[in-house]
């Protein structure tokens, strides 16, 4: 066996460990929402209208018309709530294979749902306070649509129409198929460690990306100039989402990517005890941390490169395993 073979075996084996490890610590958590939709699509008659104005046909036009001023203050903080949700929810846990679902650390389950119930107040009170703008947001589209306006396209009121809820699906195979038929239930098990396994991949992806963004990011800023020729402004958040980034690293790691647990240790120990006046005020130290940034920032560039290969390496080993 060559050694490029041994390696890419030995990443299959070890994402498979890494898979078994994640099925066993964390659980998978949902978040949806009710969201009242500020756009509606044209009647066919009103579409026919449009269309004349340019001279096409009404059934080759897609056409909607807002409903109330998206940027008006009070809808600018419902959103931005169910912003913070989404990025909580995301900074919390790792990607998996089935939309909408995530995989959150199971200890963290009962505090998650907690923060989940506290921020749907916080939404229902943001939603109260754009519901006491409604009449006034109804009156300026009325007068923005013109003949489009339609009452008929308001309820009386927004309350209920926004919220937030979180639920924890089983991804696990039930357990009254062993009964009902063992080989399917052996099927499912199988199915269902491929999906841990995959959520291992897209998980090591992410990581990845983002360091690999952030890295870039902060070299830029240390240098001055970035990769378009423009000068770049040094901002405390350059330090300060890296942090961030080797925070969630450590609590989230899958530890399936040895060369990538290195490099992200590599680069906290460049920036550990390093502040952003610091930078600022020592160009001497601000030129050696963008040195030993550009040696991670290399290392990185190639595992980006090599990573779609490796993947199908991987999906080719464990379909040989099987």
């Amino acid at each position: 066996m060559s050694t490029a073979s041994l390696l890419d075996r030995i990443e299959t084996q070890s994402a498979t460990t890494a898979g078994a490890r994640l099925r066993t610590t964390m659980a998978a958590v949902r978040v949806s929402f009710t969201w009242f939709g500020v756009r509606k699509s044209l009647t066919p008659q009103q579409k026919a209208q449009a269309a004349e104005s340019f001279d096409a046909e009404g059934r080759f036009l897609s056409a909607a018309k807002k409903l109330i001023d998206t940027k008006h203050p009070a809808f600018r903080a419902v959103t931005a709530i169910r912003g913070g949700i989404e990025q909580s929810w995301k900074s919390q846990s790792l990607p998996f294979p089935e939309p909408g679902v995530r995989l959150i650390k199971q200890d963290q389950v009962e505090p998650f749902a907690l923060q989940i119930d506290d921020l749907r107040i916080e939404l229902r009170d943001a939603v109260a306070e754009l519901d006491r703008h409604f009449d006034e947001l109804k009156r300026a589209a009325r007068q923005r649509l013109g003949s489009l306006f339609n009452p008929d396209d308001y309820p009386a009121t927004l309350e209920g129409l926004f919220d937030v809820a979180c639920d924890f699906p089983s991804v696990e195979p039930p357990d009254y198929l062993v009964a009902l038929s063992p080989r399917l239930y052996e099927q499912e098990q199988a199915r269902v460690s491929s999906r841990f396994e995959e959520a291992v991949r897209l998980a090591e992806e992410a990581f990845l990306s983002e360091f690999g963004r952030l890295v870039s990011h902060l070299g830029e800023r240390l240098s001055g100039v970035g990769g378009d020729g423009e000068t770049k402004v040094f901002r405390d958040s350059a330090i300060g989402n890296l942090t961030e980034f080797f925070d969630r690293f450590q609590r989230l790691n899958v530890r399936s990517d040895a060369q990538l647990d290195a490099l992200v240790a590599e680069a906290r120990r460049i920036v550990r005890g390093v502040e952003p006046q610091d930078l600022r005020d020592d160009a001497s130290l601000r030129r050696h941390v963008a040195s030993e940034l550009s040696r991670v920032q290399s290392t990185l560039d190639d595992l980006l490169v090599d990573r779609p290969r490796r993947r199908i390496l991987r999906g080719s080993a464990t379909k040989e395993a099987s």
